[in-house]
């Protein structure tokens, strides 16, 4: 794949590589636009990709070769299966594809062909493998080469900042950089965060090809419109999301989804193997979310609408939400519920729930208290969760509990203690990539996509 045009360059500082404290397409495109767009691309990836690069005929041999590829639904599937086997098993040979995939070793190497070409993959000679009969095998990975492999761009867009990140194939944070968002309107926040992140692109990708971006955010977002249905504590109302931010980085196909969701997709796509069988993911931030998988699927629901649990009951809380109701989940246990109590305990000077977090890591035992008032809630609100759906694992993303795992125990004891259908901690856990999961969530939003359907993904 050639890259799309580079964002410019900015003056901006370099890309923060450290850890940070915080975690679509476009819309109204017309059909005969997007095809003209789309036979150019394949155009331009075909060309790049001739021995001779001014033979027009062979770049025009090449479109027709995907063309064709994209409309057989078995090859799509069998370049997926592929794709899929080289990012859970690679560096690997062709022969053990076959044998782990179940295709034949011609579909394999039919379909190993057409990765290369689109700069997915990549041969590793130095690391011949050899049975004693017959030719020696030439392992395949990922291409996730420093200088030249593709990556995907990520946002979170959070309440009091927003998180870039810039991922490889694998869904290896490469670079991050923080973004606040102190004394930016609601209705100029989009336009902020995709200035910034315009900033970031540019600097982070180099000369690598950028397959798109990703962007995650709370609230009730529609993944299939690009638009961000309802986030009441920023306040969005049905914004298209997706295409304000893809005419802001030029056209560079975007993608959003509610946070809860995208790291849902990252433990199946990224994390462990029991995530693929089927999983429960909590949020617990600003927002309080939930996602479910099932066999490698996130369920989306009507209106992708799935994953609203701030209204579910805690037991033993008493707490007030806004609805009315007492012992609400986001009321009892969301940041800025925990901020606000800590305030009231003068534990804190202001609102803010790391204030809360690096005071309790500093020893303070009223901040620590507090955090593990709020992991047993969480762990209570688990066991429900538990109960209902049984899934094989269920993920917790809170803050406290990512910095120290004295809290996630916290969560664990409470949920098993409470739960009729689940007595072994270890099936609750955090996210796999720790402090890095919000952005690595905004940057498998667009990852996802390309390891279901690579060749078509490939020609947008």
């Amino acid at each position: 794949m050639t890259a799309v045009p580079h964002l410019p360059r900015t003056t901006t500082g370099q890309p923060d590589r450290t850890a940070d404290r915080t975690p679509d397409r476009a819309a109204d495109r017309t059909p005969d636009r997007a095809a003209d767009r789309t036979t150019d691309r394949i155009s331009d990836r075909a060309a790049d990709r001739t021995t001779d690069r001014t033979s027009g005929r062979a770049a025009d041999r090449t479109v027709d070769r995907f063309s064709r590829a994209t409309g057989d639904g078995r090859r799509e599937a069998n370049a997926a299966t592929v794709l899929r086997a080289v990012l859970d098993h690679g560096p690997v040979a062709r022969r053990s594809i076959a044998q782990l995939s179940g295709l034949s070793p011609a579909a394999v190497s039919r379909q190993c062909v057409d990765l290369l070409r689109l700069g997915l993959v990549r041969e590793l000679p130095e690391r011949v493998e050899s049975s004693g009969v017959g030719r020696p095998q030439i392992p395949v990975d990922l291409h996730t080469g420093e200088n030249d492999g593709p990556v995907a761009g990520g946002v979170h867009i959070g309440v009091p900042g927003s998180t870039f990140g810039l991922l490889d194939l694998r869904g290896r944070l490469l670079a991050r950089r923080t973004f606040p968002h102190d004394g930016i309107a609601p209705g100029d926040l989009s336009g902020e965060v995709v200035a910034g992140l315009r900033a970031f692109l540019a600097e982070a990708t180099g000369d690598r090809h950028l397959l798109g971006v990703g962007a995650a955010l709370g609230g009730w977002v529609d993944p299939a419109l690009g638009t961000a249905v309802r986030h009441d504590t920023l306040g969005w109302h049905h914004r298209p999301l997706a295409a304000e931010l893809s005419r802001g980085l030029g056209g560079i196909d975007v993608r959003i989804d509610n946070h809860a969701r995208a790291i849902a997709q990252s433990e199946i796509l990224f994390g462990r193997p029991a995530a693929r069988r089927s999983l429960v993911h909590l949020f617990i931030g600003n927002v309080v979310d939930a996602a479910l998988g099932i066999a490698g699927v996130v369920h989306q629901g009507p209106g992708s609408g799935a994953g609203d649990v701030a209204h579910l009951p805690v037991p033993d809380s008493t707490v007030t939400c806004p609805c009315g109701r007492t012992g609400c989940l986001e009321a009892t246990a969301s940041n800025m519920a925990v901020a606000r109590t800590a305030v009231r305990r003068g534990i804190v000077p202001e609102a803010d729930v790391f204030l809360l977090v690096d005071a309790a890591a500093a020893g303070d035992r009223r901040a620590d208290r507090l955090l593990r008032e709020r992991a047993r809630a969480v762990g209570r609100a688990t066991a429900l969760l538990l109960d209902v759906l049984n899934p094989d694992l269920v993920v917790v993303t809170e803050h406290s509990s990512l910095l120290n795992p004295e809290y996630l125990e916290e969560i664990r004891g409470a949920a098993v203690d409470l739960s009729h259908v689940c007595k072994d901690p270890e099936r609750i856990v955090g996210p796999h990539a720790g402090m890095t999961v919000l952005p690595v969530a905004g940057g498998t939003i667009a990852l996802n996509p390309l390891f279901r359907s690579p060749l078509a993904a490939s020609r947008r």
